[in-house]
């Protein structure tokens, strides 16, 4: 379980298979990209076997994104640039995988 307690490199995406791990362990983040302070959670509908993923603007819940597993969350756009493009390079500010 990590959680505050990494270095920013430790807390890094290191590749897209490290993030999809992470996501498939039901992981959640808070990372940064430009300025862009946001968070990934589990989403749970109904079912815990619903295995969707929420996106969302740091304290902004009405920015809600939900996509059904990490190659659509992947897609969700960090201002102007694909999250699939910048995975390695955001700031994880904690992580909990």
């Amino acid at each position: 379980y990590i959680y505050g307690h990494n270095s920013l490199e430790e807390n890094r995406f290191k590749s897209i298979s490290d993030f999809k791990f992470c996501m498939k362990c039901r992981s959640e983040v808070e990372l940064e990209w430009k300025g862009v302070h946001f968070g990934i959670v589990p989403y749970w509908e109904g079912q815990k076997e619903d295995k969707k993923i929420s996106i969302y603007l740091w304290n902004r819940p009405e920015t809600e994104q939900v996509f059904d597993n990490a190659d659509d969350a992947l897609d969700y756009m960090v201002g102007s640039d694909r999250l699939r493009d910048v995975i390695t390079q955001v700031t994880v500010l904690n992580r909990t995988i």
